[in-house]
């Protein structure tokens, strides 16, 4: 099942919306405001060999039409997440599968300008709900290094559980580091 794109997700204060090539300057101005305060939690590409080029990132226009192709085809959705006229940071959900699993993972940034106001948790909480409702997803996971405590309020806010630990999870700031896994199950799917 793939999900109707472009799709924008409206909340009370904030709202979920792909990022467009016209939001360029939004994105570059948040993203060096706010680059030393991510590190610590950004993921990173590992280097597989010496002559590997594969860890340099896209420019803005390349990862924009990827996130595109990828939302179309159903297998990720990335959103910036606004406040008013202001882009405060991103959430997407990845590696969606359907089948048995029904199910992906959700993964986020906020500018540090706009943390600790909740507009992360309303955010995950948004789609979460979209993807319960609109594609029938069974189950979402948030995996977050265990010392982001900020991240794991969200998570607890938003109404996922703690499940487990993740070892070796993923490669963030040039190392693989551990992880937390909290789950979140859809009710209405038997």
């Amino acid at each position: 099942m793939k999900a109707p794109w472009p799709v924008t997700i409206p909340g009370d204060e904030i709202y979920l919306r792909p990022l467009r090539f016209r939001d360029r300057a939004a994105w570059n101005y948040v993203r060096a405001e706010n680059r030393a305060w991510l590190s610590p939690w950004e993921a990173t590409i590992p280097l597989i060999g010496p002559a590997d080029d594969s860890h340099l990132l896209p420019s803005y226009f390349e990862m924009v039409r990827t996130l595109n192709k990828e939302a179309r085809q159903g297998r990720s959705l990335s959103f910036a997440i606004w406040h008013k006229k202001n882009l405060i940071g991103q959430i997407s959900l990845g590696g969606v599968l359907y089948g048995a699993m029904r199910g992906g993972h959700i993964g986020y940034w906020i500018d540090r300008n706009f943390a600790n106001k909740g507009y992360t948790t309303q955010a995950v909480q948004l789609l979460t709900d979209f993807a319960f409702s609109s594609l029938k997803l069974h189950r979402l996971e948030i995996n977050l290094r265990p010392e982001n405590a900020a991240s794991r309020k969200v998570a607890e806010k938003a109404g996922y559980i703690f499940e487990g630990d993740r070892p070796r999870y993923l490669h963030i700031d040039g190392n693989w580091r551990d992880h937390i896994a909290f789950v979140r199950e859809n009710p209405l799917i038997k």
